[in-house]
């Protein structure tokens, strides 16, 4: 019987499906396995190459088998399914993630530690916690209006609105009810601000604590936020080859659509890292937004820029340039050198 080299491993909450094939890509087995027995099955078998999709558990589980001296692969689910045959079930799906580790031009994701992970939490949560005051606030204004109170947008005048439900001739116009509901969505505003500000305190030290952030953040229009989420969430910079990579990555360079030798750049993917991607965006907008004000160095890049582009096109080609400038910064493990403009 042929050795098995490479098991596709369909994973999910309950029930794991795994398919076994050898050098020549032949099937050996098709099994169905309860999470119970996953790892005493993957004890049992012979070292081997083991491709999973990467979802949610994936670098869990990639972790628990690399211990057991299995080398694991993370392929990204879209990757997989052009091999997905008619149908679609677990077993199919172990059979096509066992095909497409086995391409040679196939690209797999790092496997992150419990560190990573834990690190990267923290952005996330910070995340929710800033997505659920935003809801906080629009229905706060949002109710208001129904009883003809305008109340200014952003988080900046929130300390104003809860001034404003106390006075007299707000209280008197609104209903008892709504007015003790609206108080309960101020004290929840309230306590979001809290945690948000502890959680930004946490990243601030973190970025301070950390030798690679502090070396991304003397890149203008990175902050304690940016610098530790690209250290937290992007993979080892030597993953990518050069810095235009990292930046598809990111989801920051044109979307193509060339055929017949004709070049056609679209705007920008946006298949990438999500988080990190909104992050840049965000530095390169305050760096545009000084620099129109108080304009740019004399010869420079950005001025050139802001001379003949839009401000928002400026803004998107910025944060791309940003992201060369983090791989080379990370790749280098050198401190960011402002380039000098060249003399007429």
């Amino acid at each position: 019987m042929s050795e098995v080299i490479i098991i596709g491993l369909d994973i999910a909450k309950h029930v794991f499906h795994a398919h076994g094939a050898d050098e020549r890509g032949r099937a050996i087995f098709s099994k169905r396995i309860s999470r119970g027995k996953l790892l005493d099955f993957f004890a049992a078998q012979p070292s081997c190459t083991v491709a999973l999709e990467a979802c949610g558990g994936a670098h869990h589980w990639a972790r628990q088998l690399t211990q057991l001296g299995h080398e694991v692969r993370l392929i990204p689910p879209a990757y997989v399914k052009p091999f997905v045959k008619r149908q679609k079930n677990d077993a199919i799906d172990a059979e096509a993630i066992c095909e497409a580790a086995q391409r040679p031009s196939m690209r797999f994701v790092a496997v992150k530690s419990e560190q990573q992970q834990a690190a990267g939490l923290v952005f996330r949560t910070r995340d929710l916690l800033v997505r659920q005051r935003t809801q906080l606030i629009n229905a706060i204004r949002g109710h208001l209006t129904e009883y003809g109170w305008v109340a200014p947008k952003g988080p900046s005048h929130v300390a104003m609105l809860a001034d404003l439900i106390e006075e007299e001739e707000m209280v008197s116009s609104l209903p008892e009810a709504a007015h003790t509901m609206f108080r309960v969505m101020l004290d929840l505003l309230a306590g979001l601000n809290g945690k948000i500000a502890d959680l930004d305190k946490e990243i601030a030290r973190r970025a301070r604590e950390d030798e690679v952030s502090r070396r991304l953040m003397t890149i203008p229009g990175i902050g304690p936020i940016s610098a530790t989420a690209i250290t937290a969430l992007a993979p080892p910079a030597e993953t990518f080859a050069k810095g235009r990579d990292f930046a598809a990555w990111l989801g920051l360079t044109p979307l193509q659509r060339s055929t017949g030798g004709k070049q056609k750049l679209g705007a920008t993917s946006k298949m990438g890292e999500r988080t990190l991607r909104r992050l840049l965006i965000i530095g390169s907008s305050a760096v545009v937004q000084q620099a129109s004000k108080r304009g740019a160095p004399k010869g420079s890049w950005l001025e050139q820029m802001l001379a003949r582009k839009p401000r928002m096109l400026v803004t998107v080609a910025l944060a791309n340039k940003m992201a060369r400038i983090v791989w080379a910064l990370l790749v280098k493990q050198e401190n960011y050198r402002a380039p000098v403009a060249a003399k007429a």
